[in-house]
């Protein structure tokens, strides 16, 4: 659905700081057209996620294998701008140790995502983990889905496999079950960006830096409260299919 791709789209986009409003994004998807006033890199952001959502589709759509080769062509949609850095690779693995702060308690908290040596084994056990999920799918089972979009997410998120774009990324692939199961697509809305982050960051701060060997989701009790926001939050994309389908209907004279 074309306002489920603008909103997914904005909101995301939105939460990294891309300035285009909601309007503007379906504008700028719909149309073709720029944004006066609006810099260059916030377009080719929502165009790429906009490409990025259409490959998501694709890989259900087509029964096409989500591998490492799908998420590098995922990541080379969403991180539009190839910066001509060794260390900074588009469609490949982080090259240098990242990290982010988050505040607990009122006190700012470092958290470390897993070290570049440890990506490649650590997204192999995350992407066991995605078929397990994905196998496990059930059409109309929002409870299932939910878990699944909470355990991709927070995995992908704590090992930070690129040097940018993860939160964009685990904000996509965590979907695919969610999909697969005839779901609308878990959506975080922009103005629940500092709820957003304060639950993951909280997450961060109770399990850890993951580490090569260790488990991906130590402690499940920890989950709880970035799974209560998330069901919270997907509430936008549920309401908007609603809406959507009741128009259909009305339309149709049913």
């Amino acid at each position: 659905m074309i306002h489920l791709r603008n909103l997914w789209t904005h909101t995301s986009t939105g939460i990294e700081g891309n300035s285009l409003t909601l309007g503007e994004t379906a504008f700028l998807l719909e149309e073709g057209l720029t944004i006066s006033g609006k810099p260059l890199k916030d377009h080719e952001e929502v165009v790429g996620h906009a490409r990025a959502i259409d490959l998501i589709y694709g890989l259900l759509d087509q029964g096409t294998p989500f591998n490492e080769e799908a998420l590098f062509n995922l990541h080379k949609a969403v991180q539009t701008r190839v910066v001509l850095d060794v260390y900074k690779p588009v469609g490949a693995w982080k090259k240098e140790p990242n990290s982010t702060v988050g505040v607990i308690d009122e006190k700012q908290v470092v958290f470390d995502y897993a070290a570049p040596n440890d990506v490649p084994s650590l997204m192999e056990q995350w992407f066991k983990l995605y078929h397990e999920l994905m196998a496990a799918a059930v059409p109309g089972d929002k409870e299932k889905a939910l878990q699944a979009y909470v355990a991709l997410h927070v995995s992908f998120i704590q090992i930070h496999p690129f040097f940018d774009g993860n939160g964009r990324m685990a904000r996509l692939v965590a979907n695919l079950p969610v999909l697969k199961a005839g779901l609308p697509p878990v959506i975080v809305p922009k103005e629940q960006r500092k709820g957003y982050i304060d639950a993951l960051s909280q997450y961060h701060y109770a399990v850890g830096q993951i580490e090569k060997g260790g488990e991906l989701l130590p402690e499940p009790e920890t989950l709880k409260p970035f799974a209560a926001f998330c069901e919270q939050a997907w509430h936008i994309s549920m309401d908007l299919v609603d809406e959507i389908h009741r128009t259909q209907r009305n339309r149709s004279g049913n």
